[in-house]
């Protein structure tokens, strides 16, 4: 039985976690949850599931957590802060860590279950958008087992041969027959809006997505298709793939999660159904395969596959991040703090939907970009984008 930690315990991707897991008692225990500040929904999992531990980023919440399981005479142990994270990830007694913190906080105790050489379950993109070459170096030097989560790197990852698999970051496409990668989008709500409405768009519409069921963040990501850009940096390092193995393409169907294409005209494509507890189910019992509680296609009903190149007059943020991949580290770094901090202003009310890809650009042009040399300095990129973000944002709500 594999003991594992969950990392976003109280977010999509862990309740999806739970959800694959409760089908599958046998194989799994729930050893440690980890969230950032909900305390009623970590009350309920800890009373459900009776972990030995349970991490709240938030040290209010971690108290206010510890009082309520107290007064329910749970023994769970509360934890608090990153340190509490990274303390249940690198645990002896935990084989697996579902790595599913939303943003750059979760780069800390990802890193942390790296370097103690578990099966990481990666759904935080932001660990290889911050961090990337560092990253792939930890996962071999401290020969940590590597796993994409999310549904696109999953199914690419599913769809390469076990000599890709094995070598993560640092494997040859080409010497495998791989000649490209298509990461497939949705496109999100507005991919047929009039370019004209969208400086008009509210959060209310943003965060509606017409196919997966997300968070707020990703679910604006997504229509901004920054979320595809984020996740084009991840496939870069995950796949080793240069600029020329690497294309997006939207399918507005979401049926098909990505596609290689091999030298001899083969192309392999991932299908199923837009849940999340596929590609989990997927990564929890690799290689092998066990129930998801996920229907199979009737391909009867799907109807007709669409694909189009995706428009960078209206995907602004999809270009952004394309081209900052290959600017080098402190530029996705950059990136992906100033679009937190942007796409929160947006999601509070303080700036539009098409000012998104603004703050950015304006500090992507502002920064510096000179080459962290660790982490430590990785995380000072990341405080200085936020930084100049909030900047932005305060001249053009001035």
């Amino acid at each position: 039985m594999r003991k594992i930690t969950i990392l976003g315990a109280t977010g999509s991707i862990g309740t999806s976690t739970l959800s694959v897991i409760e089908k599958n008692p046998h194989a799994y225990e729930v050893f440690a949850l980890a969230a950032n500040a909900n305390v009623n929904e970590m009350l309920l999992l800890c009373l459900k599931w009776r972990p030995k531990f349970a991490a709240m980023a938030n040290a209010e919440a971690a108290a206010s957590l510890r009082l309520a399981l107290k007064n329910q005479g749970c023994a769970t142990e509360v934890l608090s802060g990153i340190e509490g994270l990274s303390a249940i990830s690198e645990h002896t007694d935990v084989d697996t860590v579902m790595a599913a913190v939303v943003g750059a906080a979760g780069l800390i105790p990802t890193m942390a279950a790296v370097k103690a050489g578990k099966r990481v379950l990666l759904a935080n993109k932001e660990a290889l958008v911050m961090s990337g070459q560092f990253f792939i170096d930890a996962v071999h030097q401290y020969g940590a087992e590597l796993l994409p989560v999310d549904s696109e790197h999953n199914a690419i990852f599913q769809c390469l041969p076990a000599s890709i698999q094995s070598r993560p970051g640092i494997c040859d496409l080409a010497s495998e027959g791989v000649s490209k990668i298509l990461l497939t989008g949705s496109g999100g709500p507005f991919r047929y809006t009039d370019l004209a409405l969208l400086q008009e768009v509210t959060p209310a519409q943003a965060i509606a997505h017409p196919n997966w069921s997300m968070g707020p963040k990703i679910s604006v990501d997504s229509a901004t298709m920054m979320n595809k850009g984020l996740e084009y940096v991840e496939a870069r390092w995950l796949f080793n793939a240069s600029r020329e193995q690497l294309d997006v393409i939207i399918h507005p169907q979401s049926v098909i999660h990505s596609m290689v294409q091999y030298r001899d005209g083969s192309v392999l494509a991932q299908m199923g159904r837009p849940d999340m507890c596929t590609p989990i189910a997927y990564a929890l019992a690799y290689p092998e395969r066990i129930e998801a509680g996920v229907r199979p296609l009737d391909f009867s009903e799907v109807g007709e596959f669409t694909f189009m190149k995706p428009d960078f007059n209206r995907y602004p943020c999809l270009k952004l991040a394309i081209d900052a991949c290959y600017v080098g580290q402190a530029a996705t770094t950059t990136l992906n703090a100033a679009n937190e901090v942007a796409v929160e202003a947006f999601l509070q009310g303080q700036i539009g939907f098409m000012q998104i890809a603004e703050v950015n650009d304006a500090v992507l042009q502002r920064a510096e970009l000179s080459q962290p040399s660790c982490i430590k300095s990785l995380l000072e990129v990341d405080d200085t984008a936020r930084v100049m973000a909030q900047k932005r944002i305060m001249e053009l709500t001035q």
